[in-house]
């Protein structure tokens, strides 16, 4: 059966991720201990004992969640399962290209960690924020950013056929709230320490872009999709390209998927902490079959799961 893995983004991290993953497999252990030599803390005290608080902060949540999925996925191909493709939700971009193999994982953990950290300090540069929208068509959505948003909020994650996130001024994004409320929408405003997937990261970009340049990328040797174009990356002289532009654009998650299920894949696997990614497969795919793994565990039944279909 053809399958798709996928990784999760930031919003998915939680105290005591990858700690099942590290009591049982030497692998995790190694992969643990890599990242903190690399970033210079522990991060294996930090993914299982927190402080919530820290865990949160984006400098700290991206490399964190970047080590769990990679050593999920590390897990899973100890098991024998292999996927056709791989696609990550924001920051699992870069789970996928580590996974790939596009990017090494001591790579991968330097991007990030300054990303992460681009990305706070834009953040506590300006007043934006992010919600989400649900239940409320787009068309109606994009109407509400013409009259109120001025420009100042834009689409951010076009997650599911129900699910739009937005991102932008505060203010704005409050009186887009209003608006979706009274539509019988439901507005969500997510925490999260900035306006994320917006124009109020450009100057992480910018920044971003001179880290990019000194790191080499290589060839997929899986297919990964792209979350700019919801199509699969290329030529790898392309990445850092897409990658800061990542910071500006939105995330075209449902179209990512949808691309997956047109090229035959039916079993989509959630590679990482949390549920949120497989949610979004069940809201916008019929037939799916999709599964969870952040646990030895869990691996082991996805290959009972992946034998029976």
């Amino acid at each position: 059966m053809k399958t798709a893995f996928l990784f999760p983004g930031q919003g998915s991290q939680v105290v005591g991720m990858g700690k099942d993953l590290w009591e049982h497999s030497e692998t995790a252990r190694e992969i643990f201990a890599q990242a903190d030599e690399i970033l210079g803390f522990s991060l294996q005290k930090l993914c299982f004992e927190g402080p919530e608080e820290q865990l949160r902060l984006t400098e700290y949540a991206q490399p964190a969640l970047l080590t769990v999925s990679y050593a999920a996925y590390l897990e899973l191909v100890q098991t024998g399962i292999t996927p056709a493709v791989m696609a990550g939700h924001s920051l699992g971009e870069y789970s996928a290209l580590v996974a790939s193999g596009a990017l090494s994982f001591s790579d991968g953990l330097k991007l990030v960690r300054e990303r992460g950290r681009l990305m706070a300090e834009a953040g506590r540069k300006t007043n934006g924020g992010m919600a989400a929208v649900l239940m409320l068509e787009r068309a109606i959505l994009e109407e509400l950013l013409d009259k109120l948003g001025e420009g100042k909020v834009v689409i951010a994650n076009l997650n599911s056929p129900a699910q739009i996130v937005i991102s932008g001024e505060k203010s704005r994004l409050e009186l887009i709230g209003q608006e979706v409320v009274a539509r019988k929408g439901r507005f969500v405003p997510l925490a999260v320490s900035g306006a994320f997937h917006s124009f109020m990261m450009q100057e992480a970009a910018e920044a971003f872009q001179g880290v990019l340049r000194q790191v080499t990328f290589n060839k997929p040797q899986t297919e990964v999709i792209a979350n700019l174009t919801a199509a699969p990356i290329g030529d790898p002289a392309d990445i850092p390209e897409l990658l800061v532009r990542h910071l500006t654009s939105p995330v075209r998650w449902e179209e990512s998927l949808r691309r997956m299920e047109q090229d035959g894949v039916r079993l989509f696997v959630e590679v990482g902490p949390g549920k949120v990614l497989s949610g979004l497969v069940k809201k916008t795919l019929t037939g799916a079959v999709i599964a969870q793994v952040a646990s030895g565990e869990d691996a082991k039944k996805l290959l009972a799961i992946s034998e029976e279909v």
